[in-house]
């Protein structure tokens, strides 16, 4: 194995140094002591403990069990490194035959190899460090004695006479070691900070990479079903576009016909003409009333209402197309466009919870505020601006401000209700704030047996009765669409809003007796639709 590839399989994943005293965790991944430590200390505080390389979980902390074996293979890694060769500095005794100097002397200004370095004198002054050869960079730049104390104040490192008589006189200091043991902590900190960081982007880079692996699933069957679904809508066109070409060709052989069946009456005509003057012209009394067919020839009208209907249509023919068909053909095609909208682009039923500040006091809520039913005995909540004071309404917790989003209700619990979308801005008292009967609020009705839609007082009464007891209120915010859906078998589009919204939106429900309850209903959402789509293209 190369020296690098071995270097960073002996790096510490927390500190990113190579191992000092490692220890390994269960899981059987290596740390420093001091670095893993660190880590427990931290995760102690959050009721459990995980490895910050592979995240298993501990239930109380981990012990830490020395690992001698990589230990040593750290230990006979470094000792085989050429430091000093490597950082070019040579013991400054050894003239005749250079050899790497160990550590360098501050006051003397000399770096030394292990023969030299054990001759040398002990005494305090004389400061060792790392081999260097920029001495001067640890000497000041005013006084040219060595660095030993560091200013807090100024946060720079200065010498002794700096703290004698120099600029720095007064301040607070520290020994070098000491400010560095504090930076260390310092850093130390930062580390155990982005350690928890790049925990939290990884979480995020597997949630994503989990999506992905989810929408390439759906995407198969999605693209499977556009597949289909677009190749039956161009053999719906081009089956529109074969009838409509014959319609137009025929409407020429339409008047063929009708010209070949007049010179065939024509030469009828002609043949009675012709056998009458016959008869004109005979002498003989007896024979001429004694012919058997002259009630025939004398017959004119025979067929000339219907001919003279059939030659008008034809003149006046424009151009035989059956346009309520096409019509009906094209708002077909339309209605499962409108669908595959809906079904694509929905992300699931949204989660409606009721917010009770703003329940009538003559509803009840539930517990798990899905349902919402008309009381007889008032609730006692305290009257506030939110709540609604004049109509047993409520609105949803949850608003909507954009996106594309859908809600079912079952309805089959009342036979008096409204449910719809709301902006928060409706008002909460008086006669105009029932849903629907403002500007702000969109609603679909059921009063005894009537069914309707309203917004701003108006009423659309429905052709048919809602045959089902879910309805599904959907909502694209973007394009400015509220649409109320029977969830029948298969499901029925009831009527769609259009317009522009100013505000967030919330659902909203009006219950006059009875109860209404929030439900769900995706998987069903999506196979509805589908049938849908399947019976229009019927």
């Amino acid at each position: 194995m190369a020296s690098g590839d071995l270097r960073a399989e002996l790096e510490c994943s927390v500190c990113l140094n190579i191992y000092t005293d490692p220890v390994n965790l269960r899981c059987g991944h290596n740390f420093c002591r001091v670095c893993i430590d660190l880590v427990l200390d931290t995760q102690g505080g959050s009721g459990g403990y995980s490895c910050p390389e592979c995240r298993e979980k501990f239930p109380d902390r981990p012990a830490l069990q020395r690992n001698i074996t990589l230990r040593n293979i750290v230990e006979n890694f470094l000792s085989a490194q050429p430091h000093q060769e490597e950082s070019g500095v040579f013991c400054t005794h050894c003239v005749d035959s250079p050899v790497p100097a160990v550590r360098s002397c501050l006051l003397c200004e000399v770096s030394l190899c292990d023969k030299h370095l054990r001759v040398h004198k002990k005494s305090p002054e004389h400061i060792l460090c790392d081999p260097t050869l920029s001495m001067e960079s640890r000497k000041c730049s005013v006084h040219k004695k060595i660095l030993e104390y560091y200013c807090t104040e100024d946060e720079t490192c200065i010498c002794v006479s700096c703290c004698m008589i120099g600029g720095h006189k007064g301040h607070e200091m520290e020994s070098l070691d000491e400010a560095s043991e504090k930076k260390k902590e310092t850093l130390r900190n930062v580390v155990q900070k982005l350690l928890t960081k790049r925990e939290e982007t990884e979480e995020r880079v597997q949630s994503l990479q989990e999506h992905r692996r989810k929408v390439e699933e759906e995407a198969a069957g999605d693209t499977e079903r556009v597949t289909v679904l677009f190749r039956d809508l161009r053999r719906r066109l081009e089956d529109l576009e074969k009838r409509i070409l014959r319609e137009i060709s025929g409407r020429a052989e339409r008047i063929s016909i009708s010209i070949r069946d007049l010179e065939i009456k024509k030469e009828e005509l002609s043949r009675k003409m012709r056998h009458i003057e016959e008869l004109c012209n005979m002498m003989d009394p007896l024979t001429v009333l004694q012919e058997s067919d002259t009630g025939d020839l004398c017959d004119t009208e025979d067929g000339d209402n219907e001919d003279r209907e059939r030659h008008e249509k034809l003149l006046h023919d424009g151009g035989g197309l059956d346009v309520a068909g096409i019509s009906h053909t094209l708002h077909t095609l339309s209605d499962i466009i409108r669908e595959v909208n809906v079904d694509f682009y929905i992300q699931g039923a949204a989660d409606i919870l009721l917010d009770v500040n703003t329940a009538h006091n003559l509803l009840h809520i539930s517990d798990d505020r899905k349902t919402v039913s008309r009381s007889d005995r008032k609730q006692n909540r305290p009257k506030t601006p939110e709540r609604f004071q004049y109509y047993p309404q409520v609105l949803s917790s949850r608003s909507f401000s954009s996106g594309r989003h859908y809600w079912e209700v079952d309805v089959g619990g009342s036979d008096w209700w409204i449910v719809g979308m709301c902006h928060p801005s409706i008002e909460r008292g008086g006669g105009q704030s029932a849903i629907g009967n403002n500007k702000k609020s969109w609603g679909l009705v059921r009063s005894n047996d009537q069914y309707g839609v309203r917004h701003d007082s108006k009423v659309i009464l429905l052709p048919t009765n809602i045959s089902s007891n879910r309805v599904r209120i959907y909502l694209d915010y973007e394009a400015g669409w509220i649409s109320f859906y029977d969830l029948c078998d298969p499901i029925r589009l009831l009527h769609t809003f259009t317009t522009t919204f100013t505000e967030p939106l919330h659902a909203g429900i009006y219950v006059y007796k009875g109860c209404i309850k929030i439900c769900g209903g995706m998987g069903r959402c999506k196979k509805s639709a589908q049938k849908l789509m399947t019976s229009q293209g019927q």
